[in-house]
């Protein structure tokens, strides 16, 4: 759990509305985890390989959202 908190941090710091909204909505906890999830997935869409430190991050939130509660 810690590790996703590190995630959704970096994601909410980025200023990148797309994930850093439902990011900070998660660290507050009264994000929706459904919405969290598509938010990832259409961030690692448009974004995953441009080559910044967030691109490998887009696949392990994922992973670590689907392995959470």
């Amino acid at each position: 759990m810690e590790e996703l908190k590190s995630i959704m941090e970096k994601f909410a710091a980025c200023g990148w509305d797309l994930i850093s909204d439902p990011a900070q909505a998660w660290l507050n906890g009264n994000g929706d985890k459904e919405a969290l999830i598509a938010a990832v997935k259409q961030a690692d869409n448009e974004c995953g390989s441009c080559g910044c430190e967030l691109d490998p991050l887009y696949k392990r939130a994922l992973e670590l959202l689907n392995e959470a509660c």
